[in-house]
This record gives C-alpha cells, sequence and structure tokens, in this order.
C-alpha cells in the first residue's frame, strides 16, 4: 500500500481506540475527579514512554534538540493533554459522551481555517462542501439550543477544548510534517509537559479519588494502550497526512462514540440526533475522498 494509504489506516485505527477511551472515562469518573483522573492516565503513559525512549536510540536526539525545539514540544503538551484532554475529562464530567465528542467536530473548522492560514494546506472546494455538510449536521443534531443549567459548565469547557485541540493539532503537524523529529521523542516531551500539569492541578484542587480494582484497570488500559501506543503511532500518522486531514479523521469518532455510548452507556440517541450524526460523519467522510495539496510558493 501507498505510504498515504497506510498512515490513514493507521489514524483510523487509533481513533477506534480513542472512541473506547470515552467508555472507560466515563464509567472511571463516577469515582476518580475529572483532572486527577486524565493527569493519572497521561502521566503513567508519559512514565511508560520515557522508560522505553531510553533504552531507544532515539534518545540521543533528546541532546540535539535547540532551546526553541523544547519550547514548541512543551507548549504542544500544555494544549494538547493539559488543555484538550483536561477538558475532555471535565466535559464529560458534565455532558453525554455523544454530546462532548459532537462538539469536538467544530475542532475540523478551525483546524482547516488555521491549516489554511499556517501551513499553506489549502482545503479544495469539494473539502469545503463536505466539511459543510458536517456542521449542517451538528446543528440540526442541537436543534433547538437547549442547555439545562447544570450542563452549561460542561459546554463552556467543551468549546475552550475544542480551540485548544485545534491549535494543537496545527502546532503538532507543523512539528511532524518535516520528519526531522522521532515521533517517540515529541510523544514523550509533549506528554511529560501536559500530564505533569494535570495530575498537579488535580491533586491541588480536587477531592481525593476512590480506587477499585475496576478504576486501575481502566486507568493502566488507558494509559498503555489508549495513549502510550495510539498517541505515539498518531505523531507517527502526522509525518504523511495533513492538519485537515487528521481533523477530519479524528472526527470519525463520533460514529463510534455513538455506537459505545448506545451499547455501554446506556444514552439515548433520537431520530433527529441520529440524522444530525449521519450528515456529519458523511461530511468527514466526502472531505476525505480529497487530499490536500500545500500552495506552491513563489
Amino acid at each position: 500500500m501507498k505510504p498515504h494509504t497506510v498512515a490513514v489506516l493507521e489514524a483510523l485505527f487509533v481513533v477506534f481506540l480513542w472512541g473506547t477511551s470515552w467508555v472507560f472515562v466515563k464509567i472511571g469518573l463516577h469515582d476518580i475527579p475529572p483532572v486527577t483522573f486524565a493527569g493519572l492516565r497521561y502521566f503513567l503513559a508519559f512514565v511508560c514512554l520515557l522508560a522505553v525512549l531510553l533504552f531507544n536510540n532515539a534518545r540521543s536526539e533528546l541532546r540535539a534538540l535547540t532551546r526553541r525545539e523544547w519550547m514548541r514540544f512543551l507548549v504542544l503538551g500544555i494544549l494538547l493533554y493539559a488543555g484538550t484532554q483536561g477538558a475532555v475529562f471535565v466535559a464529560l464530567t458534565y455532558l453525554p459522551a455523544v454530546t462532548v465528542n459532537l462538539l469536538w467536530s467544530f475542532s475540523s473548522v478551525t483546524i482547516a481555517i488555521l491549516g489554511a492560514m499556517l501551513l499553506s494546506e489549502r482545503p479544495r472546494l469539494f473539502q469545503w462542501a463536505g466539511m459543510l455538510l458536517a456542521i449542517i449536521g451538528a446543528i440540526i443534531y442541537f436543534y433547538p439550543v437547549e442547555i439545562p443549567r447544570n450542563q452549561s459548565i460542561g459546554f463552556v469547557v467543551a468549546i475552550l477544548g475544542v480551540l485548544a485541540n485545534a491549535f494543537a493539532s496545527i502546532l503538532g503537524r507543523d512539528i511532524n510534517r518535516m520528519a526531522r523529529h522521532n515521533p517517540l521523542v515529541v510523544t514523550v516531551i509533549s506528554m511529560g509537559a501536559g500530564s505533569i500539569i494535570l495530575l498537579a492541578s488535580g491533586l491541588a484542587l480536587e477531592e481525593a479519588a476512590r480506587f477499585t480494582l475496576q478504576n486501575l484497570g481502566i486507568i493502566l488500559w488507558l494509559a498503555l494502550v489508549n495513549t502510550a501506543f495510539a498517541f505515539t503511532l498518531w505523531n507517527h500518522t502526522l509525518r504523511t497526512l495533513t492538519a485537515m486531514e487528521a481533523g477530519i479523521i479524528n472526527g470519525t469518532m463520533l460514529v463510534w462514540v455513538a455506537i459505545f455510548a448506545v451499547l455501554f452507556l446506556n444514552e439515548i440517541i433520537t431520530p433527529k440526533e441520529l440524522i444530525g450524526l449521519a450528515a456529519t460523519s458523511a461530511g468527514t467522510f466526502i472531505v476525505q475522498l480529497r487530499i490536500t495539496r500545500p500552495i506552491k510558493q513563489n
């Protein structure tokens, strides 16, 4: 298969794993505060990946990194883990999994705009049409907009997380597209920065967590498989995929989360909401039919 096809399949597999994470997180949130939960997940994953890096030839790359590169990796970690993932955990505390994930679909619009402005990755007209269909689907899902008072915090946090995710996607693409840095190095540094901020904030601001064998198993699975492995593979795919392509593939998580939420979380999806989800999913698929091309520089 062509490298681009392989990268697409790898990214789709990662998104499937991330889709299962929403179920595990919703279950774990019954006993573990959100920021502490997120911090534990990503800090344990960071420790595992750091151990792998220390016994990998890629560790020599650490000494060669410039101060500017270190700062870019640290900022990526703050946006991608402390900002985006922290917001996901907090939003899931107040909102259904399907609702939170649908809100995340708006990241694609922001990513497309920022990708064109900052990375010279101009979407084609066909892709914009698909993106418009995805937005219409989200509007159908939420119409009429009625936000219960006890869910308003979740919506605000989710919107902030969407913005953090969009900027993280652009920065991550800019770091990885030149293939200068080993994906393991990028993941370890960025995840270390973000996870330490999350865990420290959770321990300082939230109540103590209540651990059970089930919760410990969930944390370990999320840390080792859905985080350490999945994020490393995701960074690898960003060497080939454009920022918009990565955002669109990430948008297919709408389907997985909806299925898992109905099967395992007993969430209910109305016919209107199902139409909205279908339109959004169709829009993301249409966009993926065409590949973006960089703007030619004069």
